[in-house]
């Protein structure tokens, strides 16, 4: 078994894929011509899109995510926590919690997407 992807759903598949290139330079390896299915180059996984739209197409309905209450979240590692974090705010991320110094060493802090979907960007654990 090998973990694949995680499928975020999205009202704007080619939105939010340009969002995630200009705040955290991924590639984007894949988007289907319907606009429907996305996907970004970010290493051994996929960080996949699906629009809601599609998802309903299939029967099930998508709840919108909210960072204040947060059923998941996904993190980003970089060396440089602050630069990162610059970066995301001029692409239209939202500060949901500034950079901190975790007792265990990590150096954190907390945006969100677009879509609302909560993000860590942080250092790697030692």
């Amino acid at each position: 078994m090998q973990f694949a992807y995680t499928i975020l759903y999205v009202d704007n598949v080619q939105q939010s894929l340009d969002f995630y290139h200009r705040a955290f330079g991924f590639e984007i390896h894949f988007l289907h011509e319907s606009g429907d299915w996305g996907e970004l180059a970010t290493g051994a996984t996929r960080l996949s899109f699906c629009s809601r739209e599609l998802l309903a197409t299939q029967g099930k309905k998508s709840a919108k995510s909210d960072y204040h209450r947060p059923v998941f979240e996904i993190a980003f590692t970089t060396d440089d926590v602050a630069k990162a974090l610059k970066k995301a705010l001029a692409a239209g991320a939202v500060l949901v919690e500034d950079i901190q110094q975790m007792p265990w060493g990590q150096t954190l802090c907390y945006v969100a997407d677009p879509e609302h979907n909560l993000i860590e960007i942080c250092t790697a654990m030692a």
